[in-house]
């Protein structure tokens, strides 16, 4: 079958998931003349307020046709908001209509492997490298116009966040990044931790083999609600939250990149040779010079590095918030004014 036929029927596919999407969600967004207004205090608040997103979108983007929220006016200063695995777009739906509040043009992707984003080559290799997904957010930016963006994440997210700032520091007019500097390489990802640090991963391990592999097709949604339980232990979502973001890994390839993702960084699976150069230049662990703001919730129990341990990592205007309250692995979601705030505030410093 023809790449371009092959590409119909995603557009086809992607455009009935919108519309259903649409149909069952709907959520109004103001935009404020004036950017950089502060979030009034009683403006959604409260985690879980909204359930869905005004706009939801599609785009032909280098390799990808991406499916995408947007929010805020159109040439409002652009922010894109990067989320985790096993997350999806939903960690932002509290943090996104904040921002669009403020004036700010807000997108986010889905990543490659997850909701309505789809490849379009069945040729395109399965690739889960973080110097490709990175590469991903760069082309979307390209698909959109968007010369220089506010770029905002955790987890996946937030190494994606890092990569383009250190890689393509002229796309980035500053960062917010949860968990601080996570840029690692192969090399890196050879070197053994102490025991305790090494439990933390174990589901890394658990991918490497095809035990794995099956068992996480088979039970991906109970492995990702079983995720969200340990990384943040202290957040009581509820079922519609989790079954949100659970449809995001019903995607055709999201076993297959989340499978190469963790076997990449351990050595065990090769990436594209197109990377190398790429992947090169972060195996020295750049420093990143954007203006940056880093986060951690006080509850995180996914593996992270201690704020120390990275701070030196920043050479631009930084700081960094550590968010109390019982906050774990998915801050935007459990703390999305404390996020939001953090947005405008570094946007604020360039």
């Amino acid at each position: 079958m023809s790449d371009e036929i092959n590409r119909g029927r995603r557009r086809f596919f992607s455009s009935a998931v919108m519309t259903l999407a649409a149909a069952q969600l709907s959520l109004s967004a103001t935009a404020a003349a004036e950017t950089g207004k502060p979030i009034k205090s009683g403006a959604a608040v409260k985690p879980g307020s909204n359930t869905s997103f005004a706009s939801l979108k599609q785009m032909d983007a280098g390799l990808l046709n991406v499916g995408y929220a947007e929010a805020g006016p159109a040439g409002g200063p652009p922010v894109i908001l990067l989320h985790g695995w096993p997350y999806d777009i939903y960690s932002f739906v509290d943090v996104a209509p904040m921002l669009a509040s403020a004036g700010y043009r807000v997108i986010v992707p889905y990543l490659r492997g997850c909701g309505s984003t789809q490849f379009l080559s069945d040729a395109t290799i399965r690739n889960g490298q973080p110097s490709a997904i990175a590469s991903d957010i760069i082309a979307l930016m390209d698909a959109l116009k968007i010369e220089k963006a506010t770029i905002a994440g955790f987890d996946w997210g937030a190494r994606t966040a890092n990569i383009m700032a250190a890689l393509w520091p002229e796309r980035c007019k500053a960062m917010v990044s949860v968990s601080g500097y996570l840029i690692g390489s192969q090399q890196a990802g050879k070197m053994p931790l102490p025991p305790k640090a090494e439990l933390q991963w174990w589901y890394q391990f658990y991918f490497a083999t095809e035990r794995g592999r099956d068992g996480y097709d088979k039970y991906r949604q109970e492995f990702s609600k079983l995720i969200w339980h340990l990384a943040s232990p202290q957040w009581h979502f509820d079922d519609a939250t989790f079954e949100r973001s659970a449809k995001a890994f019903d995607n055709p390839d999201h076993v297959a990149i989340v499978i190469h993702n963790y076997r990449w960084r351990l050595g065990l699976a090769e990436g594209e040779p197109k990377y190398d150069d790429l992947e090169k230049r972060l195996a020295q662990a750049p420093v990143i010079g954007v203006p940056t703001i880093t986060m951690e919730g006080d509850a995180n129990g996914a593996p992270h590095p201690e704020p120390s341990a990275y701070a030196k990592k920043f050479s631009g205007k930084y700081s960094h918030r550590t968010i109390k309250g019982g906050i774990g692995h998915n801050l935007p979601q459990e703390a999305p004014k404390a996020f939001a705030e953090a947005i405008i505030d570094v946007a604020a410093e360039v």
